[in-house]
């Protein structure tokens, strides 16, 4: 196998890209820089092809690295004792190399072997699209050797370049709701301004077959796929693993529960859990379930495109598990009560729970349903907690609820500000 030939192919691909299009910013760029340095290795995890390569190769450009991205045909079947020719070839190409970016290896044996050796005297950067294989394999051969940031597909605030603002006139406000629908509609995969919403089908089957189906040694991977596109239409639903056994007709409710993690853990779906002060109860309670991408939810689904509700709520659910990678000590719920009366999502930051926060499809105040409001008002009292935000389309405002102040902030204005 000419391993020189692969590698430069691979990075040509990259600087032509980056001549031809450009680069957009990630927002994690800045932080994940500052990880650079050895011993320790810096991993980025995340879905598949939402950037990893991008971001690795920019990170690595302001050293002398070497590239190899191992998601190829022509590595397929990459042994260990192949590493260190790949190692050697970036010597010949590329002379002492400081820097080495190691590319979605999650499938050659004894990469964490590899790595850790590397990584004492070189910078080094892995990419991977499995949060468990990643975390486990590193757990195991490089305990407190290792920092991990988690990439997800462009926030809106990402591809619109808008930043906030004290105040916006009305042509930014229109341009930012027409942006904000093209996101909810497109997602935030980079392949899709590049190949259209089509790509997002192919990225799907990708993710299943590649990421969940050959990893975990799935038989029925018809079925298998069939619970993944239901979870994709529900979601923001709340169910339970019963239920999907019973709607689904899988065997046993304890593979529906594998296969839903094996979802996650390939970044396709992600699940909170419903709030309570014990813990117990919130592990037998029914979860929720939400896409990653809102583009991915439109593609893939079944519900109506016409939802703007759900999509405002995969939104800002995702934004949200954006802002809990940059936050660890945030934990995100979801709060209903015996009367079902429910709370869109919950945050806690230590002991104290620290918004409530509902989403609604309004772009007037008469918009806005009175149950919505009385669940906010109930879940604060029963919380104890004061900062309480109602998410709309267009509508802005504030008034008091009881006692309490609630914020009204549209959607595209809230990820523009939201850190």
């Amino acid at each position: 196998m000419d391993f020189k030939e692969i590698i430069a192919d691979q990075r040509e691909v990259l600087e032509d890209l980056e001549k031809r299009e450009g680069f957009v910013e990630r927002e994690l760029a800045e932080r994940a820089k500052s990880y650079i340095a050895h011993p320790n290795a810096l991993v980025i995890m995340g879905p598949r092809r939402c950037g990893k390569s991008v971001l690795s190769y920019m990170l690595a450009k302001e050293y002398n690295f070497g590239y190899v991205n191992f998601d190829d045909d022509r590595l397929a079947g990459t042994k260990t004792a192949d590493l260190n020719e790949i190692l050697k070839s970036f010597y010949e190409m590329y002379g002492d190399v400081d820097c080495v970016v190691l590319d979605e290896m999650q499938d050659v044996p004894a990469w964490e072997m590899f790595a850790s050796r590397l990584r004492a005297t070189k910078r080094v950067i892995i990419t991977g699209s499995n949060s468990k294989l990643l975390s486990g394999e590193l757990a195991t051969h490089m305990t407190g050797r290792y920092i991990d940031i988690t990439l997800y597909p462009f926030s809106y605030r990402e591809l619109s370049g808008l930043r906030q603002q004290v105040a916006y006139t009305t042509k930014e406000r229109a341009g930012a709701l027409v942006g904000l629908k093209q996101y909810m509609s497109s997602g935030g995969f980079p392949e899709v301004a590049r190949n259209g919403k089509g790509i997002l089908t192919k990225i799907f089957g990708d993710v299943v077959a590649k990421d969940v189906v050959r990893r975990h040694g799935i038989v029925k991977h018809a079925k298998l796929a069939e619970l993944a596109r239901y979870l994709i239409s529900n979601s923001g639903n709340e169910t339970g693993y019963s239920r999907l056994q019973t709607a689904m007709e899988i065997g046993h409710k304890s593979t529906v529960s594998n296969w839903v993690s094996y979802l996650e853990q390939a970044y396709l779906i992600f699940k909170l859990d419903r709030f309570d002060f014990k813990l117990r109860n919130q592990y037998l309670s029914p979860k929720k379930i939400y896409c990653i991408d809102p583009g991915l939810q439109e593609a893939i689904g079944f519900r109506s495109s016409n939802d703007w509700g759900r999509k405002m709520e995969t939104v800002v659910g995702g934004n949200l598990l954006r802002r809990k990678a940059m936050d660890f000590a945030l934990e995100v719920y979801y709060w209903k009560d015996h009367q079902q009366r429910e709370v869109d999502f919950i945050l806690k930051n230590g002991p104290e729970v620290r918004q409530l926060i509902q989403v609604t499809y309004a772009s007037d105040r008469s918009e806005v349903h009175a149950r919505e409001l009385a669940s906010l008002e109930t879940a604060s009292k029963a919380l104890r907690c004061k900062d309480l935000l109602v998410i709309t389309w267009d509508y802005e405002g504030e008034e008091m609820l009881g006692t309490k102040k609630v914020r009204f902030v549209p959607l595209w204005k809230w990820l523009l500000g939201e850190r």
